[in-house]
């Protein structure tokens, strides 16, 4: 093949990508995932999980630490084995495989580069280990690590050392590495966990664009809720070793069916409230807004920063008291205590507005989960 890969995204974006290249990966994998428990010693870590990866699929392991996304991947990987349930690859028994024969590319936080290799030897290194019969020759594997070099946009800079390369440059030539050895499955543990907020995210970019072309069975974990649902096919949001919802990224933000996963995906408040006589009451003032299909008794009003309405009727909405204001960005982000336990709630308001401490203002949220509460 003579063909070499773009060397921009813009290439890529153009769907000029050598058909060589395209071609070159076997079919992407299809993962199963069937009641997965994992328990160190008497501490449960999976509890039961469940999940169907489809092939070419970009799916998003969402959770705070300590939530089993990384434990899972892991397990995927081979690098750690369930308690009981299975792991499928296309149907077949995944944990009767070795880490080798898995054929998983796999990219850490820490990069985990061989300090002592040039970039493109260690783009090579999973090629030059494989077993004799598998191991291309060292013109081949030369040829395509320059080939990753310039997919990775890093042409040139082959003979550097880890050490010589900013952390963006590192984390491309760990993606090549990964890339070099042909997977059909692709782990990403916190890829870019370690980068500053621009180069995430113009990383973040370039890496869609790449699964959009190369079609990998992708699979990566992270706590960046603005990563996976700018990344992610869909979302699978965790909580202590379970899955709590799995979606589209904009089901996760616009349908979220829990409280947890409501307040951790992007920013909210939530109010303690009641239903009764068909109304959602604050206190003694009824919010004008409907009920839904919950029951009668508590509930929790959750409701994010940008979905309210400013109302002159105080009688029909939530009134607050400003604690605190501060310019966020193209808003006035407006910190208000409400009801009789002054509780916290965060609006967003037009940053021409004269506000002072003390001053009252009333609102209704225009979108907002209810949920059913035990207090």
């Amino acid at each position: 093949m003579d063909a070499r890969a773009p060397n921009d995204v813009n290439s890529l974006a153009s769907g000029t990508w050598p058909l060589q290249w395209i071609g070159r990966w076997e079919s992407p994998m299809q993962v199963t995932i069937e009641n997965v428990v994992r328990t160190y010693g008497t501490t449960p870590a999976l509890h039961g999980v469940s999940l169907d990866i489809h092939p070419g699929e970009l799916v998003a392991l969402l959770g705070p630490s300590g939530s089993g996304k990384t434990t899972l991947l892991r397990i995927l990987a081979g690098l750690d084995a369930p308690t009981s349930g299975r792991v499928l690859f296309d149907g077949d028994d995944a944990l009767k495989l070795t880490v080798q024969q898995r054929n998983v590319g796999l990219v850490f936080q820490s990069y985990a580069l061989f300090r002592h290799m040039s970039v493109l030897d260690n783009i090579g290194f999973g090629l030059r280990v494989r077993p004799r019969i598998r191991r291309p020759a060292r013109a081949e594997i030369k040829r395509r690590a320059l080939e990753l070099l310039d997919l990775v946009q890093l042409s040139g800079l082959e003979k550097r050392y880890p050490s010589q390369l900013s952390g963006g440059q590192r984390q491309r030539v760990a993606f090549a590495r990964a890339l070099a050895i042909e997977p059909r499955l692709l782990l990403l543990d916190e890829p870019f966990g370690a980068l500053d907020a621009k180069v995430r995210r113009d990383l973040r970019r370039w890496l869609r664009e790449i699964h959009d072309k190369t079609g990998h069975t992708t699979v990566f974990v992270t706590h960046d809720q603005e990563e996976a649902l700018e990344l992610a096919d869909r979302v699978v949001v965790m909580s202590e070793g379970r899955i709590e919802q799995i979606g589209t990224p904009d089901e996760i933000y616009d349908e979220p069916n829990s409280p947890f996963v409501f307040s951790f995906i992007g920013e909210s408040s939530s109010l303690p409230v009641r239903i009764e006589d068909d109304q959602v009451w604050l206190d003694s003032t009824p919010l004008g807004i409907p009920r839904g299909d919950l029951p009668n008794g508590p509930a929790r009003l959750f409701l994010r920063p940008h979905d309210v309405e400013i109302t002159t009727d105080s009688g029909r909405g939530v009134t607050g008291t400003i604690a605190a204001h501060r310019r966020h960005g193209a808003v006035r982000r407006v910190e208000l205590e409400v009801g009789q336990q002054r509780n916290r709630v965060e609006i967003e308001l037009p940053p021409a507005l004269q506000l002072r401490s003390d001053h009252t203002i009333a609102f209704r949220p225009s979108r907002y989960r209810l949920y059913a509460s035990a207090q």
